[in-house]
């Protein structure tokens, strides 16, 4: 592969500490019950739905419709959203700001809803740093779809052989090489330094 010019970042489990468990952990009386709700209540495949754009009025909606003896608990995943965040992962951030610092063009491309993401950019100063993000809620599309990575492509002007896709999940580093973009698979900041500096960015 040539060498890569930009570098696209995911941002929860990369940027970002987010894990709906920081919430529930308040709510329930025990681990096991916490597990068992996000499990069958509110499972990843539910809150994925919004990701890829499905309002939560209507998906609340449904899921109390669904498990009537749970409205305050599904009520409250995305009333009180913001106390799954756990904050910042620093050693990632720091990465960011090294390659922002000798302007490698840097952009975002996320799952997530486009009504909670306002809540992280009002939290996170570093999601001002990119020059362009995808989000997934605000566009109907959702990694590991390649349209998604053919938009980003599309929209800031990019082209896939020069730039470097980071993602804490497989199928969205496949989703990624797939459209030709080189996809990282983050595990560690440490290795991701590792991992950008073989590919000749200046970090």
């Amino acid at each position: 592969m040539t060498r890569p010019t930009a570098v696209v970042f995911d941002l929860g489990g990369v940027l970002i500490d987010w894990n709906p468990r920081y919430l529930f952990r308040k709510l329930f009386a025990s681990d096991d019950e916490v597990e068992r709700f996000l499990a069958n209540i509110c499972p990843p495949d539910w809150n994925v739905m919004q990701d890829a754009g499905r309002p939560i009025e209507v998906a609340v909606a449904e899921r109390s419709a669904k498990f009537p003896d749970f409205q305050e608990h599904i009520a409250a995943y995305y009333g009180r959203w913001e106390e799954m965040l756990g904050g910042s992962l620093d050693a990632t951030v720091a990465i960011l700001e090294r390659l922002r610092q000798v302007d490698v063009p840097l952009y975002a491309l996320t799952n997530w809803s486009a009504e909670t993401f306002p809540i992280a950019q009002r939290r996170f100063e570093f999601l001002d740093w990119f020059s362009g993000t995808i989000v997934s809620g605000q566009e109907g599309l959702i990694k590991p779809d390649p349209r998604i990575y053919e938009l980003l492509l599309a929209r800031f002007g990019l082209r896939a052989g020069d730039i470097v896709f980071i993602d804490d999940s497989p199928a969205n580093v496949g989703g990624a090489a797939r459209t030709g973009i080189h996809g990282l698979r983050y595990t560690s900041a440490e290795t991701l330094e590792s991992e950008l500096r073989d590919l000749g960015l200046p970090i």
